[in-house]
C-alpha cells in the first residue's frame, strides 16, 4: 500500500474508531488542503475541540508531527497527533500544559497554589 493510501486509510480508521465511541469526529475531505484549521480528523471530545494530525507510519518524528499540529490548529482547538504503526494500537499525543489548561477551564480540577511557579514556567515554555 502506498503512503498516500495508507494515510487516507488511517484517517478513515481513526474517524470510525472515534465515532464508535460516540465522539463527534469527521475527516477533512479536502485532498491536499491541509494547513490552518484543516485537520486530518477533527473531533469534539467532552466539549474539547481537537485538531488531529493522523500518522500511519512505522517511524514517526513525533516532535515534527506535533509542530505541524500546533501550527495548523485553529486557536480554539487542542492540537494532537493520532498515530499507529502496523499491527499496533492507536496512540494520541498532545501537549500536556494546554490539555491541562483546557481541563482546568472546564472546572475538572484546581491547581495547587504552592506550585504556581512551576505551572507558570511550563505555560511560558508552551
Amino acid at each position: 500500500m502506498n503512503s498516500k493510501r495508507k494515510g487516507t486509510a488511517g484517517e478513515h480508521e481513526l474517524e470510525t474508531l472515534l465515532q464508535g465511541y460516540g465522539i463527534r469526529a469527521y475527516r477533512n475531505d479536502q485532498i491536499f488542503k491541509g494547513g490552518k484549521g484543516n485537520p486530518d480528523v477533527a473531533a469534539e471530545i467532552a466539549g474539547i475541540h481537537v485538531h488531529c494530525e493522523v500518522k500511519r507510519v512505522e517511524k514517526l518524528n513525533i516532535s515534527a508531527a506535533m509542530a505541524q499540529a500546533e501550527q495548523d490548529a485553529a486557536p480554539d482547538h487542542l492540537p494532537a497527533v493520532a498515530h499507529r504503526r502496523n499491527r499496533e494500537k492507536w496512540l494520541l499525543t498532545l501537549p500536556l500544559v494546554p490539555f491541562l489548561n483546557v481541563l482546568q477551564g472546564k472546572g475538572v480540577f484546581q491547581p495547587d497554589p504552592f506550585i504556581q511557579d512551576l505551572i507558570l514556567e511550563q505555560t511560558e515554555q508552551q
